[in-house]
């Protein structure tokens, strides 16, 4: 069995539309390399604007 990480231990990455850090999920493992945005808030606010 894997051993549990502290959240604090997790990858970060910055969100591109609002700029504030946000952590790596396990919904995101097979696709991390490609995640931008923290949420789908930003995500829209993103192609919105572009």
């Amino acid at each position: 069995m894997a051993k549990m990480r502290k959240k604090a231990d997790l990858p970060r990455k910055t969100c591109a539309c609002c700029g504030l850090p946000f952590t790596w999920r396990k919904k995101w493992e097979k696709v991390w390399d490609e995640v931008k945005y923290c949420s789908d808030r930003c995500r829209t606010e993103a192609r919105r604007k572009a």
